[in-house]
């Protein structure tokens, strides 16, 4: 299956520093092996970045059925994200993201030699403050994931559709970042007043990204392949919708409920076991969550910190109470 997750993988190992280790790395294509070896310096960047999309997947998927549990085999999510469905369009566009965001953050921290802070951005703006500081080198981070993780797609050939998908995918995650930079400020005056600023261009914090994506996840456009010309692209299946562009997630198939435990096929967990929210009639409710089967309710203690007092100079002071709560979780 073609997936850009193998990437999470990386983390069993040390520091990839030899080009052997390239080799050993589970799930990549032979032109991703050559690219490691050329960027070895790069690759922890990468690994970070997988974890970094690991991690935001399960707090954007936490309270829905298939709420991105990884298991130890490539692809890390199974075969969820081997169907063409809304949940790998997901998937993609934040390990795409994640990777331009991790390498990006990694040269403007200095520690790669290939790339520094974006020396494009300097002189003074048209609102009258400087350009200094380390602006964020976004354009060789998203350089990097557009070579790195999209050469899986373009080595299958960029006609089958599920290429198509997952490249749109791929920098629609990108372009989350890339829409999203913002403007950063240090003031310099008299008192730290504002009559002299210096100001530079910061990438979004990732939790910004990872809500954005999860925005479009919502809004995904089923799509379908179409031949325009010569060129084959994917259009909206129902036409009376309004085309995508090029920030919207897509996606070819749809899902499936996520209810039941699929031993066939790997990833599919289903929600027997899960937590549920007695009082919510949203997806995270025990109707919903459950599919109908019912819940367990037992009644759990908890500890929470409580009565808190700040104490004179400086550090906060809590007791620790315990609570009974009821707990629900689905049959």
């Amino acid at each position: 299956a073609a997936l850009n997750l193998y990437l999470a993988k990386l983390s069993s190992l040390g520091s990839i520093s030899e080009e052997e280790t390239c080799e050993k790395l589970r799930g990549l294509i032979q032109r991703q092996v050559q690219i490691c070896k050329r960027n070895l310096e790069v690759m922890d960047a990468v690994r970070r970045g997988a974890q970094l999309a690991i991690d935001e997947c399960q707090f954007q998927f936490r309270s829905r059925r298939w709420n991105c549990s990884t298991l130890e085999t490539v692809p890390v999510f199974g075969k969820v994200v081997t169907q063409g469905t809304r949940e790998a369009a997901f998937v993609y566009a934040i390990s795409a993201a994640s990777v331009a965001f991790a390498v990006t953050r990694a040269c403007s921290s200095g520690e790669l030699e290939k790339c520094g802070c974006d020396r494009n951005v300097h002189g003074f703006s048209p609102e009258g403050f400087q350009w200094s500081g380390c602006s964020d080198n976004i354009a060789y981070g998203v350089a990097f994931s557009q070579s790195f993780v999209d050469v899986r797609e373009r080595s299958k050939g960029q006609s089958s559709n599920r290429a198509l998908m997952n490249l749109h995918n791929n920098e629609a995650g990108r372009k989350a970042i890339l829409s999203n930079m913002r403007v950063e400020c240090k003031c310099h005056g008299v008192s730290g007043s504002c009559e002299l600023k210096t100001c530079w261009k910061a990438m979004p914090p990732f939790r910004k990204v990872g809500n954005i994506i999860k925005e479009k996840f919502d809004g995904a456009t089923e799509v379908e392949q179409r031949k325009v010309g010569t060129t084959k692209v994917l259009v909206p299946r129902n036409s009376q919708f309004k085309p995508h562009t090029d920030e919207d997630l897509v996606y070819l198939d749809p899902s499936p409920d996520f209810c039941d435990h699929d031993p066939r096929t790997p990833g599919m967990l289903g929600t027997a076991g899960r937590q549920c929210n007695k009082t919510s009639k949203a997806i995270d409710g025990c109707e919903l969550m459950c599919c109908g089967r019912g819940f367990h309710t037992e009644e759990v203690e908890v500890v929470d910190r409580c009565s808190c007092k700040f104490h004179w100079c400086c550090y906060v002071k809590c007791k620790q109470c315990r609570k009974t709560v009821e707990m629900h979780t689905c049959r």
